[in-house]
Parts: structure tokens; sequence; C-alpha cells
């Protein structure tokens, strides 16, 4: 079947979705208006708080949110058909993450800026904030862990051309921040000077990669940076970088997407296929895969971390929030692609044998993460191709892309992972935690944790990777379910966010019990030859468990007690007009 006329209905889907969901969601639920002063302005501080054009803040939003998850996920999740992973990529995140990362973002402004973690203490309660922090805590240290060896591995193995752009890529945005608010140069210009610079230096780590085998010094130095992103202010670093690195993968996007439709190729996967080899159950685990690009929590920490505190005006939500999320839904939409209709770059068998027996002939093979994120680089340099352009030179570029987004991802990562230590330090009674030094000091040494530290032989990142996709999901169904509550208390529609919250929720404690069962071989809690017991990873699934139903039951109340009240404040209306 020709993919042409699936993604076209999905770029409709999109313009639909932006152009009139995303407008009533902002004018009738939430009601922005420019009028009220945003935190940006209200407790600007040059550091951390700083009115931003928003242009500017969509580019440090999108590159934050947009690291390997929506590549890699639906690079796997194409197992069970291309159809559903299209489907939730597209209408899970126009209806579910767009909303979340929108509303997280709203909330957040009207809270002086306070991340979803925070902002949950004053909806639901002060242990709804604890158990949110924590969750948060592990969550994104996990997270961050795991990128950090893959980067490493990028960079000491197949893709040392990507060295030499993304750091200098660092050196370019240092200089752009500090003239734009230093020295008050335009814009416009420098933006143009820092793409074309860009550009050049991925001509220059195409011809001059950089190949150091070092993955334990790469973890070193990826670490520091990221240490240093955390404690700069966030115009000189943070802010430039993240901007240029979009504009790097608008680029990408748009090659892509060109050679695409140039090509017009069928799709190699089958339209559906509910039960292959060793995978597991399609539901609820292809709405685990596929996180980042449909739907993850994980946004809702930036959109209330770093996003709140640089919006300039509350109408600048929509742009950045929703609009920023249906940027990361249409690269998991290229993903998709990419290793499916993308197979046709693979020689003389047709694109259908070469999916189904050398890529996705079982779980096992699908579910590398390091082959998925190979697959989707090397599909998307053959659409570019299609262009005229040498398939070597694209799939560099297409390397740096995937690198720089990850880099982004950690960078912004760890300073959220700073709020995270410095709200706990202020939670737990402890203010030396309050210093950027201290908390970043003590962020970084989280992530490197899930870096270096080995259970049987493996990084724990890698060992528990395996739940960090509930983990995500897990947040995505408690910042809905915040800001289901939010608008409940103000008496406005908390449909939009309620379905989508019930939907997640459900999901995702399917999801863990079905993990759990696996971690412990039908819960005999007994080895096997093919099945060994991995003590770690089942005690933080039980933990994960007991924390989310404990959550749900402090939000239980609430619900009931809001929803009565509004039906006390209903029948004194209707007896009073009896009256």
């Amino acid at each position: 079947m020709s993919a042409v006329w699936p993604v076209l209905c999905c770029f409709v889907a999109y313009f639909l979705a932006y152009r009139f969901y995303s407008k009533f969601l902002a004018e009738k639920i939430y009601g922005l208006n420019d009028a009220v002063l945003t935190p940006a302005h209200t407790l600007r501080n040059d550091d951390d708080y700083l009115p931003t054009n928003r242009y500017v803040l969509f580019g440090h939003h999108f590159a934050s949110i947009t690291g390997l998850s929506p590549m890699l996920g639906p690079a796997i999740a194409v197992i069970w058909g291309w159809a559903p992973a299209m489907i939730w990529v597209v209408l899970g995140a126009v209806s579910i993450g767009c909303v979340h990362d929108f509303s997280a973002l709203v909330i957040s402004i009207r809270a002086k800026g306070q991340s979803i973690g925070k902002v949950a203490e004053g909806v639901v309660g002060k242990r709804a904030k604890a158990l949110f922090l924590a969750i948060i805590f592990f969550g994104v240290s996990l997270a961050m862990g795991v990128f950090t060896l893959v980067i490493a591995s990028l960079f000491s193995t197949k893709y040392g051309s990507a060295v030499l752009p993304c750091g200098g890529l660092m050196i370019v945005a240092a200089i752009i921040g500090f003239l734009f608010h230093r020295r008050g140069f335009a814009l416009g210009p420098m933006t143009i000077v820092g793409f074309l610079i860009q550009i050049l230096l991925v001509w220059a780590g195409a011809e001059f990669p950089i190949h150091w085998a070092n993955p334990t010094g790469w973890k070193w130095v990826l670490l520091s940076y990221a240490f240093l992103a955390s404690v700069l202010p966030v115009w000189s670093l943070l802010q430039p970088r993240d901007f240029l690195n979009s504009l790097l993968l608008y680029l990408g996007l748009i090659l892509c997407f060109a050679g695409f439709f140039i090509a017009a190729p069928e799709f190699a996967a089958p339209v559906f296929n509910p039960n292959p080899e060793g995978a597991p159950p399609f539901y609820p685990f292809v709405f685990i895969t596929i996180a980042c690009g449909a739907a993850s929590g994980f946004h809702s920490l930036v959109s209330s971390g770093t996003t709140a505190k640089q919006l300039n005006r509350e109408t600048d939500a929509r742009f950045v929030g929703y609009g920023g999320m249906l940027g990361e839904s249409l690269l998991g939409l290229l993903a998709v692609l990419a290793t499916t209709a993308g197979m046709s770059s693979l020689g003389a068998r047709s694109a259908s044998q070469v999916w189904a027996q050398d890529h996705y002939h079982g779980w096992q093979a699908a579910s590398g993460l390091g082959a998925k994120m190979s697959r989707f680089i090397d599909g998307s340099a053959w659409f570019i191709e299609n262009l005229g352009i040498p398939l070597a030179l694209a799939q560099g570029f297409i390397a740096v892309v995937v690198v720089s987004f990850a880099l982004t991802t950690l960078d912004s990562a760890t300073r959220l992972l700073r709020y995270n230590v410095e709200e706990i330090g202020a939670s737990v009674g402890l203010p030396q935690l309050g210093n950027r030094y201290v908390a970043s000091f003590l962020a970084v040494l989280a992530i490197a944790f899930f870096a270096f530290y080995e259970i049987n032989g493996r990084p724990a990142g890698q060992s528990l990777w395996r739940i960090f996709g509930t983990v995500n999901q897990l947040l995505a169904g408690l910042a809905l379910m915040v800001a289901t509550l939010y608008l409940m208390k103000r008496g406005r529609n908390p449909w939009f966010t309620g379905l989508p919250m019930v939907f997640m929720l459900v999901t995702t404690i399917v999801a863990m019990f079905l993990n759990l069962k696996s971690f412990t071989n039908g819960f005999t809690f007994a080895s096997t030859e093919n099945q060994p017991l991995e003590i770690p990873l089942i005690v933080v699934a039980i933990l994960l468990v007991f924390l989310t139903i404990w959550l749900i039951g402090e939000a239980c109340p609430l619900f009931l007690k809001t929803v009565r009240s509004k039906e006390t404040q209903e029948s004194l209306q209707v007896f009073s007009e009896d009256d």
C-alpha cells in the first residue's frame, strides 16, 4: 500500500487540531488572557525567569521534549503494524499529548512557574506532592542515565561525525546568547549566521570525524556538560542552543518529508500484526512503547519547568505547548515511515521480505535500541537521498540531528532535575539543596548512577529501562489528573483532560501489573533458565505500583468532594429559583 495517502490524512489532522481544537482549549477551557503578567515578568531574574520571544521559546521547548524517544518508540512499535503506530502517534498526540503539554504549561504559569510536582501540592495535597517528586526524580534520573549511555555509545562507535557539529554548536550558541542578551544584536541576522555555521559544521563533521573509542570518557564529558548547562543562566547556553538546534530539526523534517513524497514508497510492514513472536500484548504495550511522539509525562516537566519560566504572554502557551507537541508527533510519524516505507533502500530483496526477515522477525530483534536507531537513520537518509543528496552525507546529517537532540534533552532534563532536588529540599527542610550548584551536583550524581552502576553485569539504566515506559506514561496520567482537578475546582469543563487521564492511568496500571507478572515469572518469584529473577527490577516495579495506587487514592476523595460540591451548588441554585 502506498504510504502517501495516509500521511496526507495525518497532515490534515494536524492542521485541524491546531487550528480549531487548540483554539477552543485556549479560549473556552483555560481562558488565556494577555492582560495577566506571566512569571517570566513578575519573577524575572534573568537566570531561570526570563521573558522570551515565542519563536525562540518554541525552539527551546521543542528541542527539550524531543530526544531519542520519539524516534525509538515508533521504530519498535511498528512490529504491531504501521497502522496502530501511525494512529496512536497522530490521534494520540492531538487528543492527549498536546492537551497534556499545553495544560501543564498553563497551570504552571498560573502557579508562579512552579513544577507540576509542586502544583500537585496545591491541587491534591502535600503527600501527593511528595509522591510526585519521588516519581519524577526516579524517572528523569533513569531516562537521562540511559541517554548518557546511548550518546556515549554513538560517539565512540559509528557516529564520530556528530561530535564536531554538536560541540561546535555549543560554542556558537553561547556566543549568540551573549550577543543577543548582553549586546543587543538583532535576532534575525544572528539566526541566519548561526544556522549557516551549523550546516558548515555538519559538513566538517562528515569530513573530519572524531573517533575516540572510550564510552566511559564520553560519559564523563556528557555529565560535565549537563552540570554546566544546569547552573549557567538560561540565556547563556540552554536557550540559544535549543533554538539553533531546533532549526536543524526543521530542516531535517522538511528534507525527509520532501524526499518521502518524491519517492512515494509503499509500506513494507503489515497494516496490523496483533501477535508478533515474543512480543508483549498489543494492549497496553503499543501505548507504552510509543510514549514521546504521542503522549509523554516527561513533557509536563519541561512545560512546567523551564518553559513556564520563560513564557512572555499567556496566549503564547497555545503556540509553544500545543504546537511543540505537534512538532514532536511529526517526528514520531517520520520514525514510523522510516522504519516501514524506508525499507526500500535495503537492496535487491523486496522491502517486505527485508522488514519481516531481517529486522522485525520477533520481539528480540525489534526491541534492540541501537539497531532501531540505525534503522531510523538509514530510512530517513534514504528519503533525503531522493532529493539528489549523497546517501553518506544524508546519513551523517540525520545522525547529527539524532545525537544533538538527545543532548538537548540531557541538558534540559538535568536542569529540571535540579529544580526537583530544590523542591525536595524545601519540602524536607534542607535549604542547602536550594543552592543551584549543590542541587545540580546531586542531579548529575543521580544520572551518573544509572549510567555507571551495574546490575548483573549491565548498567543500571539498561536493566531498569524496561519499566521507564510505564513511569513516563504514569507521569502523563498524573499530570492530566492535576489538570482535571484544577479545572473542576474552577468550574471549567474537565472532560477534555479527564477522559485522557482515565485512558492513560488505566493503560499504565495494566502495563505495570503485566510487567510485574513478567519480571516475577507469573508471580511465582522463581528463577528459570530462560528468565532469571532481577531483584532490583522487581523491587522498583512493586514500589511504582504502590506509589501509583497511593497517589490515585489521594486524588479520589478530592474528585468526589468537588463533584458533590458542584451538585450542592446546583441544587441550592434550583431551590432558590423555585422559592
